[in-house]
């Protein structure tokens, strides 16, 4: 889950003109890594063998 520091950050990190979708995009782009560090923290992840096992169909 995203902080209220993260996004102020976010936004600090930016230039003093930016689009929306700029930010949208950062954010988006931060809640992904975020999700993804709380999912490799509970242990969801997959390792390269079964990742590619898994994606055997699409990486031939």
């Amino acid at each position: 889950m995203l902080t209220k520091e993260q996004l102020i950050q976010t936004i600090k990190d930016l230039p003093e003109k930016f689009s929306l979708d700029d930010l949208l995009d950062r954010i988006i782009l931060l809640q992904k890594i975020e999700i993804g560090l709380e999912q490799s923290n509970s242990g969801q992840t997959l390792t390269t063998d079964q990742a590619k096992e898994k994606l055997k169909k699409w990486l031939k």
